[in-house]
């Protein structure tokens, strides 16, 4: 379930890389969100995808 959150967040930041500029700040938090997601999931042992 983490998984397809990360996914999903970083599908979300890359079209918000290449839409607008006015929403990157929220995007780029997202894109954090989902790194975290994925660092939580190596930590823990699972496999991340």
């Amino acid at each position: 379930m983490l998984t397809t959150i990360a996914i999903i967040l970083i599908v979300l930041w890359l079209l918000g890389l290449v839409t607008s500029t006015t929403i990157g700040g929220f995007i780029h938090i997202l894109l954090v969100i989902a790194v975290i997601f994925i660092l939580l999931r190596l930590i823990q042992g699972r496999r991340v995808l």
